[in-house]
């Protein structure tokens, strides 16, 4: 048997064998700290070097461990065998050796000279046309050296988007992961896969909740069926929740096809198929009634743990300018209109009307305010449906997906969307804000989530229910290196947001490059402080977090039992972790749900959580008896994974004799 020295010895080497943080030359600052913070390294350590001189120690740390960047022609540069020759090369196209089909655009045109590479250094990307090396690295002793021919720009995003990535082609480890990001699925894009495969995948990434196009399911087939109960059976396994993603007034195609009478119309009263949403006149009662048989209908058939109601609003996203996207204008909105106003809101639009919309404006406006109260009616009716659902089961969370008018006020106008309107109801009813930022503002920077933010504070005090969704998607302003976030740009849209809000989003699943994948865990993580103290490390965290970590640890000096065979996972705040020379009865790999506390003892281990869902621990073996706030249960299980009740909840898990040390 080890001795506690011997053990302690073992997994401090495990623990701090890779870098936790960076420092930057202060010459060449810039967007390094950006860069280096977005994949979860933090300031003050030297794993990670930005240097621009040619510091006669450097080549020591790199033998010792330390990854040294070193830009362009510098002097820390050419020491290490990065010399500009005399041939130049125009730089605007670039390819990245790990995505050669990716489209690399920089914003503008860099002459840069032709540069001679180490021996044994390897291109991660180059110029398109030319060949030119623009990013390289080779490994030296226990470290390594990433080059790149120029800043990587204002931003740190505008022309090396795989930087992170080759960092840890080099030997980086992420020391810090969140395990908390939600994903939205649509399986159009996910026909003939292998759910087993990509749940395991998900939830690696801080995949928590996967929000589910429940349209593709509104109407019963065997097929599609089981394929949905595989899929939410995979997550389950693997401790990922669904939810039942709708995007109402969209119902689905095989409804729009059957029901003519019930279908939306534009201010041309032509159906209103817009993109692929197939709109329905919601303000109908029969359509109401119908839609709302239908949401429990697929509620019941399906394990869900949440609904979210999505984009409950109104087209289009150029207003009223655009009449032939400009929605609400069915039957049953013009007579209520005409009963309050005294006259038919297709007047403003109908160029053979005194009421038309150019001499109009007051007429509009009125409209407009009456579009956009409508939207908050119909959220609040969706919502109290959602609610009733709670009745059969008690476990079910909440989601309203609604988009941002605050940073772009123009939104109400457009789509009658305001969360002056909507956000009250969180008062009253108990779902989650999940707030998107519109089209308009996706060229914009990371910074605009702590702006968003700021300006949601004195909206409601209930800012522990709002969340951020980030659109991965192809952008139709002028956007570099990349039409879609990818890499650098990604992980500061991600770590940014993720420390404005307690919950990120992304949309969705299958737009995540492959290339991302490995660091999109990292990017999310809101550790703030580490220091080292012998073997011991404090950590500070906004909110719950994974250390990188082998081998039995104490948490605050107590035996702990929440992490994986890579990971410690900690509450929110400060906590010391220490190795342990003695094993947990019993270890809760991934808990899919707030945790506040826990500890072991020689035969249980007990948690503390809450959840605004049922909580998903995965066990790395089975106990012999489970206790929830005191009292003994039956369990449920779903493979390794043990389901728990929404709330906030102590569970106890009693286990049988087991071997405390670690074995030899």
């Amino acid at each position: 048997m080890r001795s506690l020295a011997s053990v302690q010895l073992l997994f401090a080497c495990a623990v701090f064998a890779g870098p936790l943080g960076y420092q930057v030359s202060s010459d060449i600052p810039g967007a390094w700290p950006a860069i280096l913070s977005s994949i979860g390294l933090l300031p003050g350590a030297d794993g990670v070097v930005v240097a621009a001189s040619a510091d006669p120690g450097l080549s020591s740390k790199v033998e010792h461990g330390t990854i040294l960047i070193v830009e362009g022609d510098s002097p820390a540069a050419s020491a290490f065998g990065f010399h500009a020759a005399e041939k130049r090369v125009s730089v605007r196209a670039a390819e990245e050796l790990r995505a050669p089909k990716l489209d690399i655009i920089w914003d503008q045109d860099e002459d840069l000279p032709v540069f001679d590479l180490p021996p044994g250094a390897q291109v991660f990307m180059r110029e398109r046309h030319q060949g030119a090396p623009l990013m390289a690295g080779f490994r030296r002793g226990q470290g390594a050296v990433l080059w790149i021919a120029t800043s990587p720009g204002a931003h740190g995003y505008e022309r090396y988007p795989y930087l992170p990535q080759a960092l840890a082609d080099l030997g980086l480890a992420a020391p810090f992961r969140a395990q908390n990001l939600w994903a939205f699925f649509d399986s159009s894009y996910r026909l003939n896969v292998d759910v087993d495969y990509l749940a395991p995948k998900w939830r690696a990434a801080g995949i928590a909740a996967l929000q589910i196009a429940a349209w593709h399911y509104w109407e019963r087939d065997p097929q599609s069926d089981e394929y949905l109960r595989r899929l939410i059976d995979a997550c389950h396994r693997n401790g990922i929740l669904v939810y039942a993603w709708f995007e109402l007034p969209h119902v689905s195609d095989k409804f729009w096809d059957q029901h003519p009478e019930w279908r939306e119309q534009t201010a041309l009263l032509q159906d209103a198929q817009l993109d692929w949403r197939k709109l329905i006149n919601l303000t109908n009662r029969d359509a109401f009634r119908a839609v709302s048989a239908g949401v429990r209908d697929l509620m019941d058939r399906f394990d869900w743990d949440g609904i979210d109601l999505a984009e409950l609003y109104f087209e289009s996203l150029e207003g009223y300018d655009n009449p032939a996207r400009f929605t609400p204008m069915n039957n049953d909105v013009r007579a209520a209109f005409r009963s309050l106003a005294g006259f038919d809101p297709h007047d403003l639009f109908d160029p053979a009307s005194p009421r038309r919309l150019a001499f109009n404006t007051a007429g509009l406006k009125g409209f407009l305010d009456f579009r956009a109260d409508l939207v908050a009616r119909q959220q609040a009716e969706w919502i109290a449906q959602a609610e009733q659902l709670r009745a059969s089961k008690p476990y079910l969370d909440l989601v309203l997906t609604h988009v941002d008018d605050r940073f772009d006020p123009s939104m109400r106008e457009k789509i009658g969307a305001d969360v002056s309107r909507t956000l009250p109801l969180l008062g009253a009813h108990d779902f989650t804000f999940l707030i998107e930022d519109p089209a308009t503002i996706w060229n914009l920077g990371p910074q605009r989530y702590p702006e968003i933010a700021a300006r949601y504070r004195p909206l409601t005090p209930h800012q522990d229910r709002l969340a951020i969704d980030i659109n991965v998607v192809e952008r139709y302003q002028d956007v570099y290196p990349t039409k879609q976030q990818t890499g650098v740009e990604l992980f500061e849209l991600v770590h940014a947001a993720a420390l404005s809000f307690p919950r990120v989003a992304l949309y969705f699943e299958h737009s995540i490059l492959q290339q991302d994948w490995a660091l999109l865990a990292a990017s999310a993580s809101t550790v703030e402080r580490v220091e080292r103290t012998g073997s011991k490390m404090t950590v500070q965290a906004a909110r719950g977090a994974g250390v990188a970590w082998q081998g039995p640890v104490r948490v605050n000096g107590k035996l702990w039992p929440i992490a994986d065979p890579f990971t410690v996972w900690l509450p929110a705040g400060t906590h010391s972790i220490e190795p342990s020379p003695d094993l947990p009865p019993l270890r809760i790999e991934s808990l899919n749900a707030e945790l506040k506390s826990a500890a072991a003892t020689a035969t249980s281990v007990e948690f503390a959580y809450r959840s605004e869902a049922r909580a998903l621990a995965k066990l790395d073996r089975m106990p012999a008896r489970v206790e929830i706030d005191g009292a003994a249960i039956q369990p449920q299980f779903t493979g390794q994974v043990l389901l728990l009740p929404r709330g906030q909840h102590v569970v106890t898990l009693i286990c049988q004799s087991y071997r405390q040390n670690v074995p030899r």
